[in-house]
């Protein structure tokens, strides 16, 4: 059987540009993931290729941003000390500070998602993975959450250009509200997102009846899921909406966000992953068979998103990674394998193990009330 076609969309801009000194997103994880899937072999595989990001145009970002919004970015990038950056998502202590060359880094980070979809839209690739992507909080008129351009919602239009019907599975932490926002009322994008219950965690949104307006009914759907859920709950959610809702659609491509904020050891969130967990799920996107782009996004230990990020791309490449770390990388930086040692995760139990399941049912139940010609 032939291995498919692969790409990894990286650049060392990509993971060199700082937030804020001290903020807990840390770019930096984006290379030290590219370097564990070099040490592993990954991007020296015969069928996977290394792909440069472009940088997308001002045209390209305003399908979605206003020209308001996208001169902002660019003056605030020339100046982050210029007046009023409220009135657009910024503030210089909260989550979405204006930073030096935001507006180039932005506009890279952009076109790496958006080169993703060219690449499959020619045929040049099947899977593409651009780990620096994600950024799905961005909406059109002003940053949020660390998210200052919507590449999700870029790469997205790109195939809405060429015709095609996208099924968006969004598994970060964090409800994907901006790509929500952007396709609510169109039946041919399915956004589907889950993430920890917006009770407990920004942007405090995405709700299982929050399913769509207009032409775009029935085309949203949210699996929020209580703090603690781990694997076992987090897989059998998943399970029970997912794929049948992307059967039902029977999209031409599909798009993930594969943020990893998810995993027990995030330091501002709530669920309970393992990097193994995470790579069940991501083996479930690949067992769908459609050619497939997948963006990065949140994850604020930088250790597990580079052992997760990994993962998937071996996940990408039908290849299953051994656990062992290479040597090299592990003795230049002192991590020895690639999958959880569970006995350290936060202990679960109980009353507790119970909540999450039975909040777990209760949103499956009320999905499938939501969402009854699509589940029956």
């Amino acid at each position: 059987m032939q291995n498919p076609k692969v790409s990894l969309i990286y650049s060392e801009s990509m993971s060199s540009y700082s937030l804020r000194a001290g903020h807990v997103q840390q770019p930096i994880r984006v290379r030290y993931a590219y370097e564990l899937m070099d040490a592993y072999g990954l991007i020296r595989r015969d069928a996977a290729t290394l792909v440069a990001p472009k940088t997308a145009s001002d045209l390209e970002l305003a399908v979605y941003h206003t020209e308001q919004y996208i001169e902002a970015v660019k003056r605030f990038s020339d100046n982050p000390s210029s007046p009023n950056p409220e009135a657009f998502g910024f503030h210089p202590s909260g989550d979405t500070p204006a930073f030096e060359n935001m507006y180039k880094t932005c506009c890279e980070i952009t076109g790496g998602s958006i080169v993703g979809a060219e690449l499959i839209l020619s045929d040049a690739s099947e899977r593409v993975f651009s780990p620096g992507g994600g950024w799905h909080h961005a909406m059109s008129n002003k940053a949020s959450g660390f998210c200052v351009f919507n590449d999700p919602v870029m790469a997205i239009h790109k195939f809405l250009e060429a015709g095609l019907r996208v099924a968006y599975v969004d598994i970060d932490a964090h409800h994907g509200d901006g790509v929500q926002d952007a396709f609510y009322g169109s039946d041919r994008v399915l956004t589907v997102s889950l993430h920890e219950n917006g009770q407990y965690l920004f942007p405090g949104t995405g709700f299982s009846h929050e399913t769509g307006v207009g032409q775009g009914g029935n085309y949203s759907v949210n699996v929020p899921l209580a703090p603690y859920s781990g694997d076992s709950v987090y897989m059998w959610a998943f399970q029970e909406i997912v794929p049948p809702v992307i059967q039902h659609f029977a999209p031409d491509v599909i798009v993930t966000q594969l943020g990893l904020d998810s995993h027990a050891y995030d330091p501002i969130t709530h669920l309970n992953l393992s990097v193994q967990g995470f790579g069940e799920i991501v083996k479930q996107f690949k067992d769908m068979k459609y050619p497939w782009l997948a963006l990065g996004g949140g994850g604020y230990d930088i250790w597990a998103v580079a052992r997760g990020w990994a993962l998937a791309f071996g996940v990408m490449n039908d290849w299953e990674l051994p656990d062992a770390i290479p040597p090299e990388y592990a003795h230049k930086y002192g991590v020895s394998n690639l999958r959880d040692d569970l006995s350290t995760f936060p202990e679960v139990t109980g009353e507790l193990v119970d909540f999450t399941w039975e909040a777990a049912h209760l949103t499956v139940e009320q999905l499938k009330q939501h969402l009854s010609n699509v589940l029956a």
